[in-house]
């Protein structure tokens, strides 16, 4: 961070900022010579050193040079208070005294501010449940759908096992049993024995 500006800096600075343009020298010069008696000479110095710090930049014009500000009023004060509190070596304690410091009207800005930061995360629209949840809890939980994919597949094969089962059973019961040789046919002597007697010619 550029060291913290001098009081005319600052006085040549406020103003750059103030315009928020190119300006000349000659531009400064006046403004500031209604509140102090000060050179032309001291103004030109001082915004060259300006730019030798980086403060601002400059492109010639005619002899002459306009000067515009390479970062804003509020980036500088921030890069100030940051160096201030990141030298605490009780950085809690240095919050604490410095709101203790502030006026009602700077704790809203502070407020206003932490409002401002945390917008972003705010805006961020809730998670809802879609089509790509599971795709999501497969990638997250790796385990979740291999074991159901696995039980399905057992159920699958569990039923797969049982029509066949079935099916094997109904062939069988449909299939004529082998013939052994042995007669099975009733036997029909005991219900006609007059058929069964042999001819004895008489």
């Amino acid at each position: 961070m550029p060291r913290p500006l001098g009081e005319l800096e600052d006085a040549v600075m406020t103003r750059v900022w103030k315009w928020n343009r190119p300006v000349t020298v000659r531009e400064v010069l006046e403004d500031l010579q209604q509140e102090r008696s000060i050179a032309y000479t001291t103004v030109m110095t001082v915004l060259d050193n300006l730019h030798q710090k980086g403060w601002v930049r400059r492109e010639a014009e005619g002899r002459a040079y306009r000067y515009e500000a390479v970062s804003t009023r509020a980036a500088y004060s921030a890069a100030l208070m940051n160096d201030a509190w990141s030298q605490s070596d009780n950085p809690a304690a240095a919050l604490v005294a410095f709101f203790g410091m502030m006026s009602e009207e700077q704790r809203q800005a502070l407020r206003d501010a932490v409002r401002i930061v945390q917008v972003p995360e705010t805006l961020e629209p809730p998670p809802t449940a879609s089509s790509d949840t599971r795709a999501v809890t497969d990638t997250d939980t790796g385990s979740t759908d291999t074991s159901t994919d696995s039980d399905n597949a057992d159920t699958r094969g569990s039923d797969t096992a049982r029509g066949q089962t079935r099916r094997s059973q109904t062939r069988r019961s449909q299939t004529p049993a082998p013939h052994t040789g042995t007669d099975t046919r009733p036997d029909t002597a005991g219900e006609n024995p007059g058929s069964a007697q042999e001819p004895d010619g008489r």
